[in-house]
């Protein structure tokens, strides 16, 4: 079993890794490995609404690592969102890639999601929300936590007095884990929920 993990921060080993590092390590208690890749620090464009993906179940913007990570989505077990705090949100390089990650339709939906926000202050609950949209709309089971999943600090250092949330994200973790294996074995039992023929869209327009 597989844990992806995306890192949304440009820092490879600041508090959103430290964070994800906290819940990989209870993820391998259970005998589940996760693989962390960093987003944050790579030259993303944002979607530009042509569609295509949901025809191609591909982005055709090429030249970054949206599609690898995709294919890398369809094959894991679970997927950990982790996102530093800009402005009271996702971070821009973030979530101009989870938008194009995600777009292309129910690639996960019935896997397990979580997700990991840092913040020096203030913003942390709005981002998860933000993150948690993601995970929602494409159909995850969104690991229960004892509290909102973030973390204070702005260094790791900093973040390390934070023993709260460093204790949110082992309860995660743990969580996670149990998820995946728990999902695992009610699909041999239980089969998944039939899909709608024709999915209905309406516009607001008056």
């Amino acid at each position: 079993m597989k844990v992806i993990a995306f890192n949304g921060s440009p820092h490879s080993d600041g508090v959103v890794a430290k964070g994800i590092s906290v819940m990989a390590g209870e993820l391998e208690k259970a005998g589940i490995e996760t693989e962390v890749i960093q987003v944050g620090s790579q030259n993303i464009h944002g979607c530009v609404d042509c569609h295509k993906c949901r025809e191609l179940k591909h982005c055709v913007i090429t030249n970054d690592l949206v599609n690898d990570c995709f294919r890398k989505m369809q094959e894991a077990d679970g997927i950990i969102l982790g996102s530093p705090v800009y402005y009271g949100g996702v971070a821009g390089t973030f979530k101009s890639f989870l938008d194009r990650l995600f777009f292309p339709g129910a690639a996960m939906k019935y896997k397990v999601g979580a997700t990991v926000v840092s913040l020096r202050r203030s913003g942390g609950v709005t981002t998860f929300h933000q993150l948690n949209n993601y995970l929602n709309l494409a159909q995850m089971l969104i690991t229960p936590g004892q509290y909102w999943e973030v973390i204070h600090g702005n260094t790791v250092e900093e973040t390390l007095q934070d023993e709260e949330g460093m204790q949110h994200m082992e309860v995660q973790g743990r969580n996670m884990g149990w998820l995946i294996k728990s999902l695992a074995a009610a699909k041999k039992e239980v089969p998944l929920p039939q899909p709608y023929e024709g999915r209905k869209w309406t516009n607001f327009i008056h």
